[in-house]
C-alpha cells in the first residue's frame, strides 16, 4: 500500500510539473472582458486559468513555520553545528550536561523564531487588510461590491476618483470625453506627477455600467513580467461581422497601487491579479549581500573549528597514551569486559566526540545573536540622525539592509549618478537659440537686465519677417512637442499652486521637470500652453490669440532614440511634425537649418553645464500623413516584436528634419555636493561619474563638483578620438601616458591629492566602453583591452563615463568587483536607471530624488541628498567598522581565554574529560556575564569624536581595506587570549600547590579551583574591554560594572541555597569558602594584573614608536581637552559628559 501511495503521489508531482511547464511555454494570454465567450465562429473559447487577487507578502503559514523556520536557521553553519554537538551530548556520556549546549542554542533559536514569525504576522496582518478591501464591479449591467481578493482577470472594475486600482487594468472608459485618465504612481515608483493613460477609441464612449456591460471583446496580451513602463497587447472588439483590432501600450494599463487622479471615475477590465500585478513582481527580495567583516568571521570561524578538532584529537590520542601505563588504567572495581576491550575504534570516536563536546565553547554561536542585534540596533543610529534629515523633503535617511553596515567603512570605489544626485534636477529655463540668434526670458537692454521685464529680447540683431516666422514656429513646437498637463489650481500639503496674485493660472506637471521647465520658459516668452481638450492642444500667443493645434500623433521619448516627437494639424490644415532630443539624435536626421551657428551655441552652453536639447520640425503632406499613419498601425497591430517595429516606424518618420533651433535648461549642483566629492578624495575614495549626458555637460559638472580640478589633466577615451585611431593604439598611448609618471608607485600615493604628482581624470564614453568590454573579433591585436583599460582607470584620480545606457552603469561596477583587488564600490543614484547600478555595487544608495522611488525601494539604504553620503561614510561607517572589527575579535579571544584553560585541566585529570568549570558557568558565560558589555560597546564606542572625523577624512585611511580583522591582528588576539589563559590556569595551579593556602587549614577541591580561574577570567576579559573603551557614559559604567556584579550575585546565590530542583548541588558553598580566604582575593588581583599588562605594554609602546593618524588624534585631542561640556553620542543617542576642545 505504501509503495503504490508512492508511485501515485511521484506520478501526481510529474504531471502536475508537466502541466505547469506547459503552461509556463504559453507567452500570451487571451482576457475575455465580463467573461463573455466571443461569437460563433470568431475564435475557440479557451478558458485560462489564472489566480484569483490575492496579495501574499508573508513567509510563513500557520502549519508550516515551524518546519521551515527551523530548516533556514540550521542551514547556517553555526547552527547546525551545535545541533549535532547537542546531539552527541544527548546520545553518548559526555563530561558536560546537553544543557550546556542546548540552552544557548534554543535561547538563539527561539529569540530568532519569534522576532521572525512576528514580523511575518505584520505582513499578514497587512495583507488581510489590503485582500479584505471592498472593490466596484459590473456584472450584470450593476455595480455590485465584492472583496478584493475574490477579483478574478476578466472581471470589469468600476473604480472613482482618488481610489487606488486593486489590479492591472486596461482603461476601457473614463468620465473624461476624450478618454483618458490621470493617475499618479507615487507608490509604484515614487513620481507624484499626473501621467495621462487613454482608452482605445472604440471603448472610450461607454460611460455606464449598462453600456460597459454591453462590451463584446477579447485582449491578447504578454504574460505578466516586472517592467513597470513595458506592455503589449491587442484588443479585439466584436461590433459587427469583421472584429476591431486595436494595438495596446503601457499608456492603456492603470497599474495595481497607482490612484486615478482628476477624473471622476473610469471602468477597467482586470488583466493581471494578484501575485501576477506587476507591483507584485517589482516587490520580490533582492539577492543578499554579504559584508567583508563577515566574510572574514566565517574564516575566522574555520580556523578555530580546526583547534577545536585538533585540541580532540591530540587529548584523545594522549589519553589512550596514559593508559597504555597499567598502572593508570580503569581501576579494578571499573574494569572492562574482553569485549569492551576489542572495541577500540568505537571507544576512540566517542572519546573524540566526548572532547569536542567538551571544549565546543571555542566557537561562540552567541557571537552571531549579538553581531545580529548590534546590526539590527545601530542602523537606528543612522535613521535617528537629525544631521541626515532634509527639512525641505521632510525625509529622513532610510536603511533597508542593515547587513551592510560596516561595509560603510571600506569603501574605496563611489560610482554616482550626475543628474538628481550630483544635481539638484530642478531645471531652469536659461535661454533659447533660434537660427543663431540668442533668446532670454528677460528685456536686456545695452547689457543690463529691466527690472520686472517680461518679454523677450534678441541678444544679436532684431529679426526679420522671415525670422519671425521661423522664431514663432520654435516656440510653437516647444509648446506642442511634450506630455504635460495643466491644471488651474493645485492644492498640495495645504498650498495653493497655480494662484498667482490672486488670479488663477495654469500650473503645469509632467514626469520630466525638463518639459515644465522649457514650457515655463516658453510662457515667460509670451508663448502659453494653456490645455488638452478633445484632442485639441490650445496655445495663447503674444497677441492674446487663442491657437488650436489637433493632436494626431505622440511618437513618445526613450531612452534609446534620445528624442520625442507630435504630429499636429493646425487649424488652417497643415500638417507638422515638431520633434525634439539630444543633439547627438538631432543633426544627422537634420537636412537643413543653420547647423553650424546652431551646434556652436549648444556646444557653448554644454561647455557652462547647461542641459541642451535641440528642436527640428518637417511639414508632411496629407500622403505622408496616410504613410506614417499606416506605419504606426501596423507596428503596432504587430504583437510579436513590437518594440522593434515601432522603433523602426519611428525611425523612418523622423527624417528629414529641418532644424529651428535649441533650449539650454540649468540643472544646478546639490548644496555641499563639491565638499563632499572633495571629502571622499581626501578619505582615499575614487569617484567615478556614471551618467547619460553629453560630454561636455557632464565635464562641466565635474569641475564644478570638484572631481575634476583645473590642474587635472583630461584623457579621452571617446568615439571621436577612436574615429581618429584605433582604439588598440588609443588605449596604449594613454597607458604609456599614465604609467611613464605613475611607474610602480601604490594607488595610494597616486590619489592627486599632492601638488607633485600629476593629476588624471579619464573621459569615456559609452559606445567605447562596449568596444572595451567586447573587443572586436577581426582585430588580431586587441589583446586585453579590459585589463589596460582598468590599468588606466587605477592610476587616474577620478573617471567619468557619459552616455551610459543603464546596463553599461552595472557592468563598469562589475568589472571593478571582479579586479584583481576585489575593491568594496558603492554605488549612488536617484532614478530608475540607476537601479542596476545600485544592486551589482556592494553598497548601494538611493537619493530620495525627482526621478521617482525605484534607486530609494532598491538600494541598501537612502538619504535625502548627496551631501548626506559624506557622514554616513566619514562617521557612521567609520564607527560600525570600528565596532564590529572589536566585537568580532573580543569574541574570539574572550572564548580562547574560556576554554583554554579547559584543554590544559585535561593534563592534570588523566585525560578523563572532566570539567574545570561548573554546568552554570559553561551555560551562562556567554549568554549572560560578558554578553551586555561588547554589545553595548558595539552600538555606543566612539573612539573619536564625530567632528573630528568629518574635519579629518583621512582618517577613514587608517581602517581601508579591513586593516582591523587582518590576519596578523586575529594571530595577536589569538595569542592574547591563550597567554591570558595560560596565566589564568597556572597561577592559579601554582597557588594551591601552597597547602597553607587557606586560612583556616581546609583544602581547596576542584570546583573551587575552577571557580577561582572563572572568576579571573570573568574579570579579565570585562577589563580588557573597560581598557579599550574610549568613550564613557552612564551606560557603560552601568553594564560593564553591573555584569560583573550580577556574575559575584548569581554565584553567591547559586553556591549558598539548596536548590530543590537539582539532584546534586557541586557548588554548594563553593564560592563563599574561596572568598573566605584572603589568599584568594590577591591571587585574582595578582592574576587579572598579571593578564592584562602585557597587552597595556604593547599599547603604550606601540603608541610612542609606531603611532597611527587616529591615535596621534587621540592624543592630540586628550592634550587639548580642558572644559568639560555636554555632548550627545547622536542627535537622539544618550546625553554624555565629555570634554571637547575649547
Amino acid at each position: 500500500l505504501v509503495c503504490s501511495l508512492t508511485f501515485i503521489y511521484l506520478f501526481s508531482v510529474f504531471f502536475l510539473l508537466q502541466c505547469a511547464g506547459e503552461e509556463n511555454c504559453v507567452d500570451t494570454r487571451t482576457v475575455y472582458i465580463g467573461h463573455k465567450e466571443p461569437p460563433p465562429g470568431a475564435e475557440a473559447f479557451i478558458q485560462q486559468r489564472f489566480p484569483d487577487n490575492r496579495i501574499v507578502s508573508s513567509k510563513y503559514t500557520f502549519w508550516n513555520f515551524i518546519p521551515k523556520n527551523m530548516f533556514e536557521q540550521f542551514r547556517r553553519v553555526a547552527n547546525f553545528y551545535f545541533l549535532i554537538i547537542f546531539l552527541v551530548q544527548l546520545i553518548i556520556d559526555t563530561p558536560t550536561s546537553p544543557v550546556t549546549s542546548g540552552l544557548p542554542l534554543f535561547f538563539v533559536i527561539i529569540v530568532t523564531a519569534i522576532k521572525q514569525g512576528y514580523e511575518d504576522w505584520l505582513r499578514h496582518k497587512a495583507d488581510k487588510a489590503v485582500n479584505q478591501c471592498l472593490v466596484q464591479v459590473v456584472q450584470h449591467g450593476k455595480v455590485s461590491r465584492k472583496h478584493s481578493r475574490k477579483l478574478t482577470v476578466g472581471d470589469v472594475v468600476y473604480v472613482k476618483e482618488d481610489e487606488s486600482f486593486p489590479c492591472d487594468l486596461i482603461l476601457l472608459s473614463s468620465s473624461r470625453d476624450d478618454g483618458t485618465c490621470y493617475v499618479t504612481t507615487a507608490s509604484l515608483d515614487g513620481e507624484s506627477s499626473h501621467k495621462t493613460y487613454h482608452a482605445v477609441q472604440e471603448t472610450k464612449a461607454y460611460k455606464t455600467e449598462e453600456e460597459v456591460n454591453c462590451i463584446h471583446a477579447t485582449i491578447d496580451c504578454e504574460q505578466p513580467q516586472p517592467d513597470l513602463y513595458k506592455f503589449r497587447g491587442n484588443i479585439n472588439i466584436y461590433m459587427g461581422n469583421e472584429p476591431v483590432s486595436r494595438s495596446l501600450a503601457s499608456q492603456n494599463l492603470l497599474l495595481r497601487g497607482a490612484t486615478l487622479k482628476n477624473t471622476e471615475y473610469i471602468y477597467g477590465v482586470a488583466i493581471y491579479t494578484g501575485m501576477e500585478t506587476k507591483m507584485a513582481l517589482n516587490y520580490q527580495s533582492k539577492s543578499q549581500k554579504r559584508s567583508a567583516v563577515e566574510k572574514s568571521m566565517n574564516a575566522y570561524l574555520v580556523v578555530y573549528l580546526c583547534i577545536l578538532i585538533s585540541k580532540a584529537v591530540i587529548n584523545t590520542a594522549l589519553k589512550y597514551v596514559w593508559q597504555a601505563d597499567p598502572n593508570r588504567d580503569e581501576p579494578w572495581y571499573n574494569g572492562k569486559t574482553e569485549s569492551e576491550r576489542q572495541r577500540h575504534l568505537i571507544r576512540a570516536f566517542t572519546d573524540f566526540l566526548a572532547f569536542m563536546v567538551l571544549f565546543n565553547y571555542i566557537i561562540p554561536v552567541s557571537m552571531y545573536v549579538t553581531v545580529e542585534m548590534q546590526k539590527f540596533l545601530g542602523s537606528y543610529f543612522i535613521m535617528w540622525d537629525d544631521e541626515m534629515f532634509d527639512e525641505e523633503l521632510g525625509e529622513r535617511a532610510v536603511v533597508n539592509t542593515s547587513d551592510l553596515n560596516e561595509e560603510l567603512g571600506q569603501v574605496e570605489y563611489v560610482f554616482t549618478d550626475k543628474t538628481g544626485t550630483l544635481t539638484e534636477n530642478n531645471m531652469e529655463f536659461i535661454e533659447c537659440c533660434v537660427d543663431g540668434n540668442v533668446y532670454v526670458p528677460d528685456i536686456i537692454c545695452n547689457g543690463q537686465v529691466m527690472p520686472g521685464a517680461a518679454g523677450i529680447d534678441m541678444i544679436d540683431t532684431s529679426p526679420g519677417p522671415e525670422a519671425r516666422e521661423r522664431e514663432e514656429l520654435f516656440f510653437r513646437a516647444l509648446c506642442l512637442c511634450h506630455t504635460v498637463q495643466v491644471k488651474e489650481e493645485e492644492t498640495v500639503d495645504g498650498i495653493k499652486h497655480g494662484i498667482h496674485q490672486g488670479k488663477s493660472s495654469s500650473f503645469y506637471i509632467s514626469s520630466s521637470p525638463d518639459e515644465v521647465a522649457l514650457v515655463e520658459g516658453m510662457k515667460r516668452l509670451g508663448f502659453t500652453y494653456l490645455r488638452l481638450k478633445d484632442g485639441q492642444m490650445e496655445i495663447l500667443n503674444r497677441e492674446d490669440e487663442i491657437e488650436r493645434f489637433e493632436l494626431l500623433e505622440v511618437l513618445t521619448f526613450d531612452s534609446v532614440r534620445r528624442r520625442m516627437s507630435v504630429i499636429v494639424r493646425s487649424s488652417t490644415g497643415e500638417l507638422y511634425l515638431f520633434c525634439k532630443g539630444a543633439d547627438s539624435s538631432i543633426f544627422p536626421r537634420v537636412v537643413s537649418g543653420k547647423m553650424e551657428q546652431i551646434k556652436a551655441r549648444v556646444e557653448r552652453n554644454a561647455v557652462e553645464g547647461l542641459r541642451t536639447l535641440c528642436v527640428a520640425y518637417r511639414r508632411l503632406s496629407p500622403e505622408q500623413y496616410e504613410q506614417v499613419c499606416h506605419l504606426l498601425t501596423r507596428a503596432k497591430l504587430e504583437f510579436q516584436d513590437q518594440d522593434k517595429l515601432v522603433a523602426e516606424a519611428y525611425d523612418l518618420i523622423e527624417r528629414d528634419l529641418i532644424l529651428l533651433g535649441a533650449t539650454a535648461v540649468e540643472d544646478r549642483l546639490q548644496e555641499k555636493a563639491a565638499d563632499t566629492i572633495e571629502s571622499l578624495h581626501k578619505a582615499g575614495m575614487k569617484v567615478w561619474v556614471l551618467t547619460g549626458d553629453k560630454m561636455e555637460t557632464a565635464a562641466a559638472t565635474c569641475y564644478a563638483s570638484k572631481l575634476f580640478r583645473r590642474s587635472t589633466q583630461i584623457l579621452e577615451l571617446t568615439t571621436k578620438r577612436t574615429e581618429e585611431q584605433s582604439l588598440h593604439d588609443v588605449l596604449f598611448e594613454l597607458s604609456r601616458t599614465v604609467l611613464r609618471h605613475y611607474g610602480s608607485m601604490s594607488r595610494d600615493a597616486s590619489s592627486g591629492l599632492s601638488s607633485e604628482y600629476i593629476d588624471y581624470g579619464l573621459i569615456i564614453d559609452g559606445a567605447t566602453l562596449s568596444a572595451v568590454m567586447r573587443p572586436s573579433q577581426e582585430d588580431s591585436n586587441s589583446g586585453n583591452y579590459k585589463e589596460i583599460f582598468l590599468e588606466i582607470c587605477r592610476n587616474c584620480s577620478a573617471v567619468l563615463c557619459c552616455r551610459m545606457a543603464p546596463l553599461q552603469k552595472a557592468q563598469i561596477v562589475k568589472m571593478i568587483k571582479s579586479s584583481k583587488e576585489h575593491p568594496i564600490t558603492l554605488a549612488i543614484g536617484d532614478g530608475a536607471n540607476d537601479v542596476s547600478m545600485i544592486l551589482e555595487a556592494h553598497v548601494g544608495i538611493g537619493i530620495m530624488g525627482k526621478e521617482g522611488r525605484q534607486a530609494v525601494r532598491n538600494s541598501d539604504y537612502a538619504i535625502p541628498k548627496f551631501k548626506h553620503l559624506k557622514k554616513m561614510l566619514l562617521v557612521h561607517g567609520h564607527y560600525y567598522y570600528i565596532r564590529i572589527s572589536e566585537l568580532v575579535q573580543y569574541f574570539f579571544y574572550k572564548n580562547v581565554c574560556f576554554i583554554f584553560p579547559q584543554f590544559l585541566y585535561q593534563f592534570f585529570c588523566g585525560f578523563s574529560q572532566q570539567p574545570l568549570y561548573d554546568t552554570a558557568y559553561l551555560t551562562l558565560y556567554n549568554i549572560s556575564f560578558t554578553s551586555l558589555p561588547i554589545l553595548l560597546y558595539s552600538l555606543m564606542e566612539q573612539h573619536i569624536n564625530m567632528d573630528i572625523l568629518k574635519k579629518e577624512p583621512t582618517l577613514y585611511r587608517d581602517i581601508a581595506k579591513n586593516s582591523l580583522l587582518t590576519w596578523p591582528i586575529f594571530i595577536y588576539w589569538t595569542v592574547l587570549g591563550v597567554y591570558d589563559a595560560i596565566v589564568m590556569f597556572f597561577g592559579a595551579y601554582f597557588l594551591f600547590d601552597n597547602t597553607t593556602f587557606t586560612s583556616n587549614g581546609q583544602m581547596f577541591g576542584n570546583w573551587t579551583f575552577g571557580t577561582l580561574v572563572f572568576t579571573v577570567l570573568v574579570f579579565t576579559v570585562t577589563f580588557k574591554l573597560a581598557l579599550d573603551t574610549h568613550y564613557w557614559t552612564w551606560i557603560n559604567h552601568f553594564v560593564i560594572w553591573g555584569s560583573l556584579v550580577f556574575f559575584v550575585v548569581f554565584s553567591l546565590l547559586w553556591g549558598g541555597i539548596i536548590w530543590p530542583f537539582l539532584n546534586y548541588q557541586r557548588m554548594y558553598y563553593v564560592f563563599m569558602q574561596m572568598l573566605s580566604s584572603g589568599p584568594a582575593w590577591l591571587s585574582i588581583i595578582l592574576l587579572i594584573t598579571a593578564s592584562l599588562l602585557p597587552d597595556v605594554v604593547k599599547k603604550v609602546f606601540w603608541r610612542a614608536l609606531w603611532p597611527t593618524t587616529t591615535e596621534r588624534i587621540q592624543v592630540r585631542t586628550t592634550h587639548t581637552q580642558t572644559s568639560p561640556t555636554v555632548s550627545h553620542i547622536y542627535s537622539l543617542e544618550v546625553p554624555v559628559v565629555q570634554v571637547t576642545p575649547v
